[in-house]
C-alpha cells in the first residue's frame, strides 16, 4: 500500500514547469507589446489631451497594465497548463455565471450607455467576454484532448458538446450588444473543431456555404437593404454594402480609417505626424488603431505589423506540435487561433472588408483587462513551450 501510494504521489502533475521557454516566442510577444504601446500613444496622445487634459492619460494607463501582464505572462508560464484541464468544468461554468451576472448588473461607462459588456468594483472594470473567450478554448481542449477523431455520428458527442458551449455563450452575449465577441467565439469554436480532426465533407459544405452566402448578400445587396430592420447593427450592415447612400454618421469612422491608410502611402507620414489622429477619427487608440498605422508608417510598416504576428501564430503552432500531450496542444493552437481570428477580423473592418463590428487589435488596441488577459494566454503557450521537445 504504502508503494502504491508513493506512486500516485510521483504521477501526481507538478504545479510549477521547469525548463527553458521558447524565447522567440516570447521575442515576438514583446516586440508586438513594446510597437504597441509606442503605436497606441502615437494614435491617442491628441484624443487624450482634448478629452481629459492629460496626454499621457491613455499611455500611462496602458503601460500599467502591461507590467502588470507581463508579471502575468511569467507568472502563467511556470503554471503548469494541466490545471486547467481539471478547470475546464468550472471555469465554463464561472464565465457563463459572469455573463449572466452582466446583464444583471452592467458597469455603465460614460458614452456606452446602451451596452451592457463591463461589470465594475468601484473604478476597476472589466469585461466578462474578455474570460469566456480562454474559457471557450480550455473547454474545447478538453474534449478534443478525449478523442482522437471528432465526428458527428454514433455516439461521440463532443461535436455537439462544443457548439453547444459556444451557442450558449454566443446566446448570453448577444445581450451585450456585443457582435464582434459573438463572432470571434465562433470563429475559435469552428477553428479548433477542424484542428481536432472535424470531417472534411463537413468542412467542404461549410465553406461553400459561407462564399455562397457572400455571393448571395452582393447578388441581391438591394433586396436585402428593404428588408433590414432599423437598428445599431442594420445600420452598420446597411453603410457597408450602400456605402454611397449610407448616412455620413454611420460611414463617419470607416471613411476616416480610409483617409488615413490611403494617405500613408508606401512609407507613411511618419511617426506621430497622423492628421486622422486630430479628431477626425473618433477613438483611434481603440478598434481603428491600425489605420494610424497605416497613416503613420505606411504600407510597408503595416505589413512587417502583419508578418509579426503571422510569426507569432506560426511559432505558437510548432510549439503545439513539439509537445506529446494533446490538451497542451489544443490550448495553444486555440490560443493563436484566438489571437490570428482577431487580427484578421480587426484589419478587414479597419479596411472596410467587411461591417464595422468593433473588434480590437491585440497588443494595440487601448484596454487594460483585454491586454492582461492576452498576456496571460501568451503565458500559457510559454508554460507549454518549457515541456515542448524543442532545441536549444
Amino acid at each position: 500500500m504504502r508503494t502504491s501510494s508513493k506512486g500516485n504521489d510521483r504521477n501526481k502533475d507538478p504545479l510549477i514547469v521547469r525548463g527553458s521557454l521558447d524565447i522567440g516566442f516570447f521575442a515576438i510577444v514583446m516586440i508586438l507589446l513594446s510597437v504597441g504601446i509606442v503605436m497606441m500613444f502615437s494614435a491617442s496622445y491628441v484624443n487624450a489631451n482634448y478629452s481629459t487634459g492629460n496626454p499621457y492619460y491613455y499611455f500611462k494607463r496602458q503601460a500599467l497594465f502591461a507590467v502588470a501582464g507581463i508579471v502575468a505572462m511569467l507568472i502563467m508560464s511556470r503554471i503548469n497548463v494541466k490545471i486547467f484541464k481539471k478547470m475546464a468544468y468550472p471555469l465554463l461554468i464561472v464565465s457563463i455565471g459572469l455573463l449572466i451576472l452582466v446583464l444583471i448588473f452592467p458597469y455603465q461607462l460614460p458614452g456606452k450607455e446602451e451596452f451592457k459588456r463591463w461589470l465594475g468594483f468601484g473604478s476597476f472594470s472589466f469585461q466578462p467576454s474578455e474570460i469566456a473567450k480562454f474559457a471557450i478554448i480550455v473547454f474545447c481542449s478538453k474534449i478534443l484532448s478525449l478523442k482522437n477523431k471528432i465526428t458527428i455520428k454514433g455516439r461521440d458527442m463532443s461535436l455537439p458538446i462544443c457548439l453547444a458551449a459556444g451557442l450558449t455563450m454566443c446566446g448570453l452575449i448577444v445581450f451585450e450588444k456585443h457582435l464582434s465577441c459573438i463572432i470571434l467565439i465562433f470563429g475559435i469554436v469552428v477553428v479548433m473543431m477542424i484542428l481536432g480532426g472535424l470531417n472534411r465533407g463537413l468542412i467542404t459544405v461549410g465553406l461553400l456555404g459561407a462564399a455562397l452566402c457572400l455571393v448571395l448578400i452582393f447578388v441581391f445587396k438591394d433586396q436585402i437593404l428593404e428588408i433590414l430592420p432599423s437598428g445599431r447593427v442594420a445600420d452598420r450592415i446597411i453603410s457597408w454594402l450602400d456605402k454611397d447612400s449610407a448616412s455620413l454618421s454611420e460611414r463617419w469612422q470607416t471613411n476616416q480609417s480610409l483617409y488615413a491608410i490611403g494617405s500613408g502611402g508606401l512609407f507613411g507620414l511618419g511617426l506621430g505626424n497622423s492628421k486622422q489622429k486630430h479628431l477626425y477619427m473618433p477613438e483611434p487608440q481603440n478598434d481603428f488603431i491600425f489605420a494610424i498605422i497605416c497613416e503613420e508608417l505606411g504600407f510597408i510598416g503595416a505589413v512587417v505589423i502583419i508578418l509579426l504576428f503571422a510569426v507569432l501564430i506560426w511559432r505558437g503552432f510548432v510549439i503545439a506540435l513539439r509537445t506529446s500531450d494533446k490538451f497542451s496542444a489544443f490550448l495553444v493552437m486555440g490560443i493563436v487561433a484566438h489571437v490570428g481570428i482577431q487580427t484578421i477580423l480587426n484589419i478587414l473592418v479597419v479596411t472596410d472588408a467587411i461591417p464595422n463590428t468593433g473588434i480590437s487589435l491585440p497588443f494595440f488596441s487601448y484596454g487594460g483587462t483585454a491586454l492582461m488577459m492576452l498576456l496571460g494566454e501568451m503565458g500559457v503557450v510559454l508554460s507549454v513551450s518549457r515541456n515542448s521537445s524543442n532545441r536549444k
